[in-house]
């Protein structure tokens, strides 16, 4: 692919060429980046071409993804996730405008999808028979989903604690489910070893260098949908860092190609007992893995597996980390689902709940337009949601029974 030039270590910053090379870095093991050719890029990319292209999905942005001109894109629409305006918390705020892209609208309900369509793509360009990844549970289910599609086996390990939501996603696609009775960095570890062991196509965030290629997509069409015009802040939870770190790419490709004159400050938020990226960004800028433990489980890392790419989109974007409790996580989900209709997962609800602590701090000011990231749907973890709100009403079939109930219930609001 004359579009690609190569790859370079978040670590050492070693070059290699595209054809030396599967995942990281030979020499020390670190992180890679994926390196384009950008004037090559902006020949086949245009804003008149994206214009007139109908296909609303993730593979509009093709020139600037590493497949071949004529690899096959799987079927399901991933992709091309709607962004809502929300003036009513604009005001609550006293900001200029809130924006929320809701990538629970992908085909598998998470952002998940987008990496794992791509990873499939480079699969089968590599003729590897299976596939594989480590996940804490909306990866897995993603890379299950998209191998059904396109009838790819694929072999999952997850914590054995994931959600039920979660696992049962799996089983329904097919894949080979593997729960690991142990925290999701024991579960990643052990799908490393299971790959290079079985010879399968490692997908696994960070490890593979594409995942953060088909993240990016979500910036690219951030970009598009709010006509060049990228936000001030961009607030995105985070894990393993692999989200953010797409997310900034997909800003600097755009940047670099000139579709837009300026880049968007990306906030990260994580859990506070789960904050390894933001304790680096906000002290010392060394990631340091520790315990983790957080109702969100998404965000449950405490190994962050693209801890130097993430924290490099944080302090390059001039921006911050931001942690919140899981009290204010569920506050948040309950929130963001009343105020806007949009119901996330922990996770991804850990961005409202950022949002609400910068603006408490007053670190957004009026005059700033600002995107949250909702990268996963709410029906991800039902019991979690569950533990949010109060139990419904419970009556027999009659009236007057109701009438009782729900006029007690009132009294109490």
């Amino acid at each position: 692919m004359s579009k690609v030039i190569g790859f370079k270590c978040f670590d050492c910053a070693r070059q290699f060429r595209g054809d030396e090379i599967d995942y990281v870095c030979a020499v020390c093991g670190g992180n890679l980046d994926v390196l384009y050719d950008y004037d090559y890029v902006g020949a086949q990319l245009t804003k008149a071409r994206l214009a007139a292209d109908r296909n609303l999905s993730m593979w509009r942005y093709r020139p600037l993804l590493p497949i071949a001109d004529a690899s096959p894109v799987p079927p399901l629409a991933v992709g091309w996730t709607p962004v809502y305006d929300c003036p009513r918390l604009a005001v609550q705020f006293a900001i200029k405008q809130l924006l929320i892209k809701d990538d629970g609208r992908n085909p598998t309900a998470s952002f998940k999808d987008r990496p794992s369509a791509l990873a499939v793509i480079k699969a089968t360009e590599a003729r590897a028979p299976v596939i594989t990844t480590a996940s804490s549970g909306n990866a897995g289910s993603a890379l299950a989903g998209v191998c059904a599609s396109v009838r790819m086996r694929s072999v999952i390990f997850v914590p054995s604690q994931a959600p039920a939501a979660k696992v049962a996603q799996l089983v329904i696609y097919g894949a080979t489910v593997v729960l690991v009775e142990g925290t999701y960095d024991e579960a990643y570890d052990l799908c490393l070893g299971a790959a290079a062991r079985f010879g399968w196509y490692q997908r696994s965030t960070g490890f593979n260098p594409y995942t953060r290629e088909g993240k990016k997509t979500a910036a690219l069409e951030i970009c598009e949908q709010l006509n060049w015009q990228v936000p001030d802040k961009v607030i995105v939870s985070v894990g393993d860092g692999n989200i953010i770190s797409g997310l900034w790419k997909g800003f600097c490709d755009f940047y670099h190609i000139g579709f837009i004159d300026r880049l968007p400050q990306l906030i990260g938020v994580q859990a506070a007992k789960a904050a390894a990226i933001v304790d680096a960004a906000n002290r010392d800028g060394v990631v340091r893995p520790g315990a983790a433990q957080t109702i969100a489980d998404s965000i449950n890392v405490g190994q962050p597996r693209d801890g130097r790419a993430a924290l490099r989109a944080i302090q390059d974007s001039g921006g911050c980390g931001v942690k919140v409790t899981d009290s204010e996580i569920l506050a948040g989900l309950v929130q963001l689902a009343r105020t806007t209709g949009v119901f996330a997962e922990p996770a991804a609800a850990a961005s409202f709940a950022g949002l609400v602590k910068l603006c408490e701090a007053g670190a957004i000011a009026s005059h700033e337009r600002v995107l949250l990231m909702i990268t996963g749907n709410g029906l991800k973890d039902i019991d979690a949601a569950r533990r949010a709100v109060d139990e419904p009403l419970r009556v027999r079939p009659d009236l007057d029974e109701f009438t009782e109930v729900f006029k007690r219930s009132r009294a109490e609001d």
